[in-house]
């Protein structure tokens, strides 16, 4: 059986390889609003007609047609078959290839565990919100400020301090292994001496209404046949969500700090969670992000929710671990800068100049704000006027450069020789991080005036750590891409709209069979955006995994999500335009089962084998005449509505 890259991986390859990161890396890009523009390096040409779009992941060259996502653009750029690309592409991104049969692997499904995960989120959410054994939590929650409207927004809930509270709830409908794929629970190990107590009487325990209580007590994980328990138990829950806001995984965070437990206990990694490439809220405040060009980065959930309660829309914060280059290329995406909002003590310092050299290193610009001493973002926006001084705090950020100076300043003796070379040293390799020439620039200049330093001979002390830190690469020549073919204009149309617009899918669903839809390529978009608007996906994702080696998929739904003048119209609505490209459809349908009846008749005229009976000739007249009223009908929506659903 053939070997192939599993969804998974391929997925988890394309998240980390920006397509824009990757297209710079080969020509300089120009920012033209929320996308980049540069000359086609497929084409000649002396107006840029090249555009990346970092939301959606692909590129589209007006020109020539060349287009697709981030491994059509190494496919045809390199002059590699999809498998090279997809290894370059791993190898950039630090990805281990797995490989597996071409079928089903044995392993739990995704969509199963997206489920189990939405539907736990939900189990939490009751015992918070309706049961006794939530009372605690509740309590924490006011205690912290939080309203209800806040707690159902962001779907916090509460795990019961029980060994099966999960267990019992997925009892005939997931399996052990499904739960376990999910994080959700432990298997118990068999040593005695590090078994969990036995669990409560049964008369103190409280079940959600599917699960029906035994006679007597349940036994602990270390007794019976099952040996399985939760791993959440007794503590307020946060659901973590993706960048499309599909539940992945859950942060369970005591409520009282002298319980002699880890502080946060997380989903462990899995297929759905991955700690380094998660961001608290991203799927909130990304597009308050694209709009406004940057990111507030900060440290825990609450704060994340609080700062979103006080019009901070676009906080966003790690997972329980370091930030990540990934995290970085998922944030470059929406910003072009980003807030770090770290505490002030050296702790604290030392945590924000990591993070700082993780975003510099991806062409982010960084501003750092040390909070006051004793204080998070929650505590702050909770004071008196905290809000004002939140927002003065992120107006009053340093650059990551003149953070770090103003830090080491503190460390070092710049009035000595050894002292100023020290904090050179350490600025230079800050700015050596940074991809960008124009950037490394202007942070020279402000090197300079602030280490007292001539430019010239801090450009010189760079150029050292460049020369040692970045081989040199000759860049490939450019390959002509094939000319884009020809399409049916109103299915092309129909792609675009709804590739724009997924709320639209609703009418294509009832309205129009795909069947109708001549174009593969058409239909094959169409049915993506329709499994999109269903799954609340981003259809670029469900786009690479229905691709061909070729990714002629995504080079297609590049070149309809690129294309306004079709989808633009200064006399109708969005709406209104899919319902007629919907009419059109159809019509043309009707028209090609006309031109099908013609035929026959033609092949009929010839007599033999192809002569119609007269039932035959009555039954196609009858249909003549039905086609007939029904194109006459279909040329208004509200007329058109009843036929097309007694169609």
């Amino acid at each position: 059986m053939p070997l192939k890259v599993p969804h998974a991986v391929l997925e988890e390859i394309r998240l980390n390889n920006d397509v824009a990161t990757v297209i710079g890396a080969y020509f300089t890009l120009q920012r033209s609003g929320s996308t980049f523009k540069a000359l086609c390096p497929f084409h000649k040409e002396k107006t840029p007609s090249f555009m990346v779009n970092p939301q959606r992941q692909t590129y589209h060259c007006f020109g020539c047609g060349a287009g697709g996502d981030v491994f059509r653009f190494v496919m045809d750029y390199e002059k590699v078959d999809f498998m090279t690309a997809v290894k370059m592409l791993a190898q950039r991104a630090g990805i281990r290839l797995k490989l597996e049969a071409d079928g089903d692997n044995g392993q739990p499904g995704k969509e199963a565990l997206y489920e189990i995960n939405a539907l736990v989120a939900k189990l939490y959410q009751q015992f918070l919100l309706k049961h006794p054994e939530g009372e605690a939590a509740r309590k924490y929650l006011a205690s912290r400020d939080l309203p209800a409207a806040t707690v159902e927004e962001f779907m916090i809930g509460f795990a019961p301090e029980r060994w099966d509270t999960v267990l019992r709830w997925a009892e005939k409908k997931y399996t052990r292994e499904q739960l376990e794929a999910a994080g959700l629970i432990i298997p118990a190990k068999p040593r005695p001496e590090v078994y969990p107590p036995a669990a409560a009487p049964e008369a103190t325990r409280v079940y959600p209404p599917t699960a029906a209580p035994k006679a007597t007590r349940e036994p602990t994980p270390a007794e019976g046949p099952a040996r399985w328990y939760d791993r959440f138990r007794n503590r307020l829950m946060f659901p973590i969500q993706d960048e499309q806001g599909r539940v992945v995984g859950f942060s369970g965070r005591v409520l009282t700090a002298e319980v002699a437990a880890a502080k946060y206990v997380n989903t462990p990694e899995t297929v759905l969670f991955r700690k380094g490439h998660i961001l608290y809220a991203l799927h909130k405040a990304r597009r308050a992000i694209v709009e406004s060009r940057e990111a507030i980065v900060c440290e825990g959930q609450i704060d994340v929710i609080r700062c979103h309660l006080a019009g901070f829309l676009t906080a966003v914060a790690a997972q329980g671990t370091a930030f990540t280059a990934d995290h970085a290329r998922i944030l470059k995406r929406y910003a072009d800068s980003i807030v770090l909002v770290f505490d002030a003590d050296r702790a604290g310092q030392d945590a924000a100049l990591r993070a700082a050299d993780t975003f510099l290193q991806v062409g982010l610009v960084v501003r750092i704000a040390a909070l006051p001493a004793g204080e998070d973002p929650d505590s702050l926006i909770r004071r008196k006027d905290g809000a004002v001084a939140f927002k003065k705090l992120l107006q009053d950020a340093k650059s990551a450069l003149d953070f770090q100076i103003d830090v080491l300043t503190g460390r070092e003796n710049p009035d000595t020789e050894a002292g100023l070379m020290r904090l050179a040293t350490a600025v230079m390799a800050t700015i050596a991080r940074t991809p960008n020439a124009v950037q490394q620039a202007r942070l020279i200049q402000q090197a300079a005036t602030r280490l007292a330093v001539p430019e010239t001979a801090l450009q010189h002390e760079l150029d050292k750590v460049l020369r040692r830190s970045r081989p040199v690469a000759t860049a490939p020549a450019p390959q002509k891409a094939d000319p884009a073919m020809p399409r049916s204009i109103k299915e092309l149309a129909l792609a675009e709209h709804l590739a724009a617009n997924l709320e639209l899918a609703g009418l294509v669903r009832k309205y129009l069979p795909l069947d109708l839809v001549t174009d593969l390529p058409c239909r094959q978009v169409i049915q993506a955006c329709l499994q999109a608007e269903q799954s609340k996906r981003d259809v670029m994702s469900i786009i690479a995994e229905q691709d061909n080696e070729e990714r002629d998929l995504s080079r297609f739904v590049a070149q309809a999500l690129a294309a306004p003048a079709k989808i633009k119209s200064d006399f109708a609505t969005r709406e209104e335009s899919v319902k007629s490209l919907i009419l059109g459809i159809r019509t043309a349908a009707l028209q090609r089962r006309l031109k099908e009846i013609k035929q026959i008749r033609q092949a009929a005229g010839l007599g033999g084998a192809n002569k119609l009976t007269p039932a035959e000739d009555k039954k196609l007249t009858a249909e003549e005449i039905q086609i007939g009223y029904d194109k006459n009908m279909l040329k208004q929506w509200d007329a058109a509505v009843p036929v097309m659903e007694g169609m």
